[in-house]
Parts: C-alpha cells; sequence; structure tokens
C-alpha cells in the first residue's frame, strides 16, 4: 500500500471516529460514574496523594531496621615535629606519607520510648486519611454528574414541551387568521399570539443554550470527545428506590460519612502525636557494632606503618534531659489539639445528623408533592378529554382545546420534574451520607 493510500485511510478513520463521538449517546448514571472514576482528574490527583501517603507509610515503617554506615578515606600525612616543653630543642619526626581508613558500623534501636510506633502510626493514619480524600473526591464528582445529568434530563423535557406549545400556538396564529380572513377576528387578537409565540421560541432558546452548557459540562468532567451529545436515560426517574426511614439514614451516616471518619482520625492522630511527645522525655537503648581498619598507627612514637584493625560491640544508653524541661510545652499543645480534634468530631457528627434529618424531611416533601403533581397530570388528563369531545362537537372554541391542552403539557411537566426532583433528592441523601 502506498503512503497516500495509508494517509487516506488514516484521514478517513479519524473522520469516521469523530463522526461516532458525535452522535447522541444514550447514557445511565452509572455509565458516567464508571468513566468519572476512570477520567476524572480530581480523582486522578487523589489517587497520586493516597500513592504519596503510602510511600510514606513505608519510609516509617523503615525506622525500625537497623541503620548501617560505611566510611573510606585515604590522604597524605607531613612529616611530624617534636619540641621540648618550652618549645626548644626542635627535631624532625618522620612520618609514614600515605594513610587510610576504613569503618563500618551497624546501630539498631531497640527502645526509643515509642517514637518509631508512633512515627508508623501516624504515617498509616495519613495513608488513610488520603484514601478518605480520594473517596471525598470521588463522592463529589458523582454528586455534580447527577446534578449535571438530571438537569441536562429536565432541559430536555422541558424544550419537548416548549416544542409542543410553540406547534399548538401556530396552529392557533393559522386558525385565527383564517377567521381574520373571514372578518371573524381581530388583528390584534393574532399579534397576542404571536407574541406568545416569540416569547416561547426565546424560551425554547434559553432552554437549549443551558442544555449545551450542561452536556459539556457533562462532557469535560468525563473528558470526552468534543461534540460528544449526551442523552439522558428517559426510565431514570420513574426507577424505583429503597425507602429507607429516617433512623437508617442515620446510621448509614455514621457508618459511611467521610467528615466523620476524618475526624475520627484526627484524634487518633492526635493521641500519637502525644505518645510522640511523651517519647522524647523517655531513654533510647541501641545495640552498636562495628570495624575500624587505620593506617599508620600514629600514637606510637616513631609512627608504625601499619594497619590495624579492631571492632566493638556496645549497648548505648542516651537520655536527653533537657527534654524535661523543653518537651513541657509540646506536650501541652498536644494534648489541647486532641481535645479540640474531639470537639470537632462532636461538632461534625451534629451537623452530619443535622443534614440528613434534613434532607431527609425535603425527600419526604417532594414524595408529597408528586402525589399532587400526578392527581394534577389526571385531572388536566379528564379536562382535555372533554374539552376535545366538545370541540369536536362544535360546543367549545380552539382556544379552549389549545388551553386545555397547555394544561395538560404543563401538568406533565411539573410531574416529571417533581420525579426528578424526588431522584435528586434521594442521591443528595447517598452523597451525605458518603455512600453514592
Amino acid at each position: 500500500m502506498s503512503k497516500t493510500k495509508r494517509l487516506i485511510g488514516l484521514c478517513l478513520a479519524v473522520l469516521c471516529s469523530q463522526g461516532i463521538y458525535a452522535q447522541p449517546q444514550v447514557m445511565s448514571l452509572e455509565e458516567l460514574f464508571r468513566l468519572a472514576d476512570e477520567n476524572s482528574r480530581s480523582i486522578q490527583i487523589h489517587d497520586i496523594g493516597k500513592q504519596i501517603a503510602d510511600e510514606a507509610l513505608a519510609a516509617a515503617k523503615a525506622q525500625r531496621l537497623p541503620e548501617i554506615s560505611a566510611s573510606l578515606s585515604a590522604g597524605y600525612l607531613g612529616n611530624g615535629r617534636l619540641w621540648d616543653r618550652d618549645f626548644s630543642n626542635g627535631v624532625q619526626a618522620p612520618m609514614p606519607h600515605f594513610s587510610n581508613n576504613f569503618a563500618l558500623e551497624a546501630r539498631q534501636v531497640i527502645y526509643a520510648g515509642g517514637a518509631v510506633d508512633s512515627g508508623i502510626e501516624m504515617a498509616a493514619l495519613d495513608s488513610r486519611s488520603a484514601e478518605l480524600d480520594r473517596e471525598r473526591s470521588r463522592q463529589d464528582v458523582r454528586f455534580l454528574l447527577v446534578g449535571c445529568y438530571l438537569d441536562l434530563y429536565r432541559l430536555h423535557n422541558q424544550i419537548r414541551v416548549l416544542q409542543q406549545n410553540i406547534s399548538l400556538t401556530e396552529q392557533l396564529i393559522a386558525h385565527m387568521e383564517a377567521r381574520n380572513r373571514e372578518g371573524a377576528a381581530l388583528k390584534n387578537d393574532i399579534t397576542r399570539y404571536e407574541l406568545q409565540r416569540e416569547t416561547q421560541r426565546l424560551q425554547l432558546t434559553q432552554a437549549e443554550n443551558a442544555r449545551a452548557i450542561a452536556n459539556y459540562r457533562l462532557a469535560t468532567t468525563l473528558h470526552l470527545p468534543a461534540g460528544t451529545e449526551i442523552l439522558p436515560d428517559t426510565a431514570a426517574p420513574s426507577r424505583s428506590f429503597p425507602a429507607y426511614a429516617g433512623e437508617e439514614w442515620q446510621a448509614e451516616a455514621a457508618v459511611h460519612n467521610l467528615d466523620l471518619q476524618q475526624a475520627r482520625i484526627r484524634i487518633l492522630r492526635n493521641e500519637q502525636q502525644v505518645r510522640r511527645e511523651r517519647s522524647a522525655r523517655l531513654p533510647q537503648i541501641a545495640i552498636v557494632a562495628a570495624d575500624h581498619l587505620d593506617g599508620p598507627v600514629t600514637i606510637e612514637v616513631p609512627p608504625l606503618d601499619n594497619n590495624f584493625n579492631y571492632w566493638h560491640l556496645s549497648v548505648g544508653l542516651s537520655y536527653n534531659l533537657s527534654s524535661l524541661y523543653k518537651n513541657n510545652r509540646k506536650l501541652r499543645s498536644a494534648k489541647l489539639d486532641v481535645s479540640r480534634a474531639q470537639v470537632v468530631y462532636e461538632w461534625t457528627k451534629e451537623e452530619t445528623d443535622r443534614a440528613v434529618q434534613e434532607n431527609y424531611l425535603n425527600w419526604l416533601t417532594a414524595c408529597s408533592e408528586l402525589q399532587a403533581q400526578e392527581k394534577s397530570v389526571e385531572l388536566a388528563n379528564e379536562n382535555y378529554r372533554v374539552v376535545s369531545n366538545r370541540y369536536a362537537n362544535g360546543l367549545a372554541l380552539l382556544t379552549d382545546l389549545i388551553d386545555a391542552g397547555n394544561v395538560k403539557l404543563d401538568a406533565e411537566l411539573k410531574a416529571v420534574n417533581a420525579r426528578i426532583q424526588i431522584l435528586f433528592l434521594y442521591y443528595k441523601m447517598k452523597y451525605v451520607a458518603h455512600t453514592l
């Protein structure tokens, strides 16, 4: 295959792929959630943060390993000089000129007052906190998608109703123009309905622009190709969900709410900080093993041009006495941090309970509103049926039929919006409990 044909084939493949992406795609919320988990930059940032915290935990655990150091040096020694105590009678003392030194030392801390263990615990808590931050970002992204998705569905429904209303208004204008030609209608009546049609067209344009904005927000959040048009699943508002009682939602939030979990982690972390500050006031015990190889031996006079090797194994005890009066303030500050973290946890629990109760009552109100709207749809359908029969029998005007149709469409729109509101509040309850 020639280069030209390969280039043409590549261009066609790109154009075809763009055409496929430009096709409207019906997506469910679950599919949006899956794409967000894969593509969201916010979640990816917190993924990296979790990896950093895991590396910090591994580094903290490495503090339990022995410290091993090695040193090697070589140098030139100049000749020495000897004097009497009054610096008289000086004579030159020849020295071996080449010097070397090698040292290998291993040190293992066997007791540090809990400083190493507390450092590992704090790093583990930081890792868990980073994991919760990632999950919080995931919940935020999902709730954002829920809002955009349901708003997109509402706008699709609104556009459909506006298009039907415009069609009915145009039918009415055509009917009135015919009557005007017969002298049975006034020109200003036609003008009034033309103004109504222009208002409806403006509302349609605004709804279409709002839909484009909502679609763009969804596409960019999910990092889909430019021009992707997302169509909401029309079966979403009619789905049934478990009807949890308020106490069940409270129990869900008490277990899964990320703010509460973070508050508990802060308490544990501050308690470990208290332990670390206390460890600074305790002695450290370590085992030390070392081996040295030095040359020449300069402690002899004259110096010996030999290598001298020696090793030792010891147990060392170190105690920073100044910590007894220097760490008091740090220890007191760490204890206050624990107290503050406990108060923050109680406050967070109160705020979570309040949010759950508030959203649960809003959900109950929305359920009652849906029942009222469904009754309105039933009455509007009955009214439209009666007016339609009367119009067919010449007992009602076209305007009466169109008005009845408008009432019917408006009632259906409000009913669908009420279902969408119930769905939104249900997902908001899951968001508050952080089980979205």
